[in-house]
């Protein structure tokens, strides 16, 4: 099983969009400031996860909600109010 998974700060608001296929582990790397994201921010929460057969899949909706570079885009993609491709 692969993840796609999306964090955000707490004190900032800014998010991070992943994918994974050891969702545990990663949030760890994450939490001990093991990954840039981590690094610049302490107070992490997991807003976000779904779950997929394949990594092709996770990195397809990955890639898609990259690209739109909106936090009111994600938002909405986490509250189920967009549906994508």
């Amino acid at each position: 099983m692969h993840y796609l998974y999306i964090l955000r700060s707490i004190s900032s608001g800014k998010y991070y969009v992943g994918e994974t296929k050891n969702i545990k582990r990663r949030m760890m790397q994450h939490q001990q400031g093991k990954t840039s994201f981590g690094k610049r921010n302490k107070d992490i929460v997991l807003v976000y996860k779904q779950e997929f057969i394949n990594r092709s899949q996770a990195k397809k909706l990955e890639s898609f909600v990259k690209r739109q570079k909106s936090h009111s885009f994600i938002d909405r993609f986490i509250q189920g109010k967009i549906i994508p491709p």
